[in-house]
């Protein structure tokens, strides 16, 4: 199969490809479904009415917009920077409510992807002509770490959609500590937190009966034929997600539903799939006060205020640096 030219992160890809396949259990990571046609099916689950998610942050921004500036504004005015900006959607909910009360600040996206935040950048001078916007392409922390050097004024930092879930504990521990490393003691983050609840709205959430969240998970294995010259049967392969109410885990899947061999021609490797073995391919934690208080406080942050939806299904948190 001839391959298409690689990624600008093709080795990384390749690279963890081959360490996933090779583990007892299998495991690949979620970030590599991103791909164009990843996005485009991850715009679609958000659209699906299993996937509350996205609805319920809507919820808590357009019903305690006003509040949430409140807390934002500064009298020297802010740098309000956004983690994953993506298309912006919620995040305008914000923006226009800041540009309206007329406060000092700068918007800043934030994404690895220039493509994605070009789109954005126009979006928001045609829909909001008078904001202050600098986009800035690179990894998050990267980014941050030259964003340390901002002291003038206060920093807002955002991260919306509840994308710490996608990180077990001690990763997510991590994660908040690079992001507190690079605030100041006025400087604030504002985060999603996805909540425990009904085990049955959790699976429905990431199991829809049209198949897209399938599809969207079985991307990984498309990415793999396309850039690293692999033969993935789709087919030969089932979406199976499971979800543990004591430890708010969901899991997602990708199962053989039979006796396969997947030959990979990036590394010239050959891999053996028993009938039923996984290869675990996304994670999605859900949470309640107490954890999220845990997290925050060994990441040397605390929980100034959080807002909720109408269902009480999630949570937007303000941190400070302890």
């Amino acid at each position: 199969m001839k391959r298409k030219q690689p990624t600008t992160l093709r080795t990384q890809f390749e690279t963890d490809v081959e360490k996933g396949l090779s583990a007892s259990p299998k495991y690949l990571s979620s970030k590599y479904i991103y791909d164009k046609k990843g996005d485009k099916l991850f715009q679609q689950i958000m659209n699906l009415p299993e996937y509350y998610l996205t609805n319920c942050e809507f919820n808590i921004l357009e019903k305690h917009q006003d509040l949430i500036t409140q807390y934002f504004k500064a009298d020297t005015g802010f740098d309000f920077i956004e983690l994953g900006a993506g298309d912006g959607k919620k995040t305008k909910i914000l923006l226009r409510n800041l540009v309206q009360q007329k406060l000092n600040f700068k918007y800043l996206p934030i994404d690895i992807s220039q493509h994605i935040l070009d789109d954005l950048e126009y979006s928001l001078k045609t829909e909001i002509p008078d904001l202050e916007i600098e986009t800035l392409q690179g990894t998050y922390f990267k980014v941050l770490e030259n964003l340390k050097s901002y002291v003038t004024r206060k920093k807002v930092i955002i991260v919306l959609g509840s994308n710490i879930g996608n990180l077990e504990h001690q990763r997510a521990v991590e994660f908040l500590k690079n992001i507190q490393l690079a605030m100041n003691p006025r400087d604030m983050l504002f985060m999603g937190f996805d909540q425990k609840k009904d085990p049955q709205t959790i699976l429905d959430a990431y199991n829809d009966p049209q198949g897209i969240t399938a599809a969207f998970n079985k991307n990984l294995l498309a990415r793999i034929n396309t850039e690293l010259g692999g033969n993935f049967d789709l087919d030969n392969f089932k979406h199976w997600e499971t979800y543990n109410p004591q430890t708010g885990t969901a899991k997602s899947f990708l199962v053989s539903t039979k006796e396969q061999r997947v030959f990979i021609e990036a590394f010239s490797k050959e891999f053996n799939f028993k009938p039923w073995e996984t290869i675990h391919c996304e994670i999605s934690q859900k949470y309640d006060n107490e954890v999220v208080e845990w997290l925050a406080g060994e990441a040397g942050l605390k929980i100034k205020e959080f807002f909720t939806d109408d269902n009480k299904y999630y949570r937007n948190y303000i941190f400070v640096k302890k």
